[in-house]
């Protein structure tokens, strides 16, 4: 007659201990929600709404902060260079560690293990250490303080983590498409951009995700090799800009300033937030299909 009994008490933990994980889920939502609600709030309060309530709700709509912040903090002009040089960083990362991870996976030559972990090296490398040869070195080429520099400087550092990532995606491919193409005509060119990239579109999307946040919210490289050309700073990234305007706010008594650097966090933040919400069902295909292979 206990039996019923139980199981009732044996079923109400089972749900009790399948609901501790969503416990924990929930918990972390809000501490990663509440400081970007608190973000938002703020971008839309004027200095002494700030100072006075800062958890408070804003006093009125001021979206007209975001048209201060764009025009007069310059975030707009630090907005574009970021957007310059994270795009033209993510292409060619993308590019040539798709065309690299490629031969390692399928191409057999004298010394490729021993090029392949030299790249995974790479991962390993403090770029602390590298900063004051890479200083010297951009320099020299007339790569430092401009975009182009910038580009290739992030590129390179990306190059390691994209190649390992891509090389155990490449062999997870079918061979046998490969083959085929072969037969048919196609060279090696033709089978790895029109057979092979194509079969790799999940890799790419995930690690070009990956890539896109990294370069995005990149701070130290552009610190150390992209310095202000101009007393407007017009050469500036978004890390830069927003730590220049947070350090220029305590010198600036406009009724708004304080709000225009939480309005230029919001415009940082959307460009990561859009990304990973269009393409989250993808870099899970990417990150899983391997595996399912």
């Amino acid at each position: 007659m206990s039996t019923p009994v139980t199981t009732r008490r044996f079923g109400g933990a089972s749900r009790l201990l399948h609901g501790i994980p969503h416990v924990f889920v929930i918990a972390w939502a809000v501490m990663v929600l509440l400081p970007l609600a608190w973000i938002v709030m703020s971008s839309l309060k004027t200095n002494a709404e700030i100072y006075r309530n800062p958890f408070g709700p804003p006093g009125e709509l001021r979206l007209g902060i975001y048209a201060e912040a764009w025009q007069i903090s310059n975030i707009g002009s630090y907005f574009v260079n970021t957007v310059i040089v994270v795009a033209g960083g993510v292409v060619l990362t993308l590019l040539l560690s798709a065309m690299a991870a490629y031969v390692f996976a399928r191409y057999p030559f004298f010394g490729r293990r021993g090029f392949y972990y030299l790249y995974l090296a790479g991962m390993t490398f403090p770029v602390f250490l590298a900063i004051v040869p890479l200083t010297k070195i951009a320099q020299t080429l007339g790569l430092f303080a401009n975009k182009p520099g910038l580009i290739l400087i992030y590129t390179a550092f990306s190059l390691p983590f994209s190649v390992f990532f891509l090389t155990a995606f490449f062999q997870s491919l079918p061979g046998e498409l490969a083959e085929a193409a072969f037969i048919d005509g196609a060279g090696h060119f033709g089978v790895f951009f029109r057979v092979m990239l194509p079969l790799a579109r999940p890799g790419l999307i995930s690690i070009g995700v990956f890539n896109f946040l990294g370069q995005w919210n990149q701070y130290l490289l552009p610190v150390v090799l992209n310095p202000p050309v101009d007393q407007a700073r017009s050469n500036f990234v978004l890390t830069q800009g927003l730590a220049d305007l947070a350090l220029r706010q305590n010198y600036e008594s406009g009724p708004t300033a304080v709000a225009q650097l939480f309005a230029g966090l919001v415009i940082a933040m959307i460009p990561v937030l859009a990304v990973y919400i269009v393409f989250q069902r993808h870099v899970q295909e990417g990150l899983t299909a391997g595996a399912l292979k």
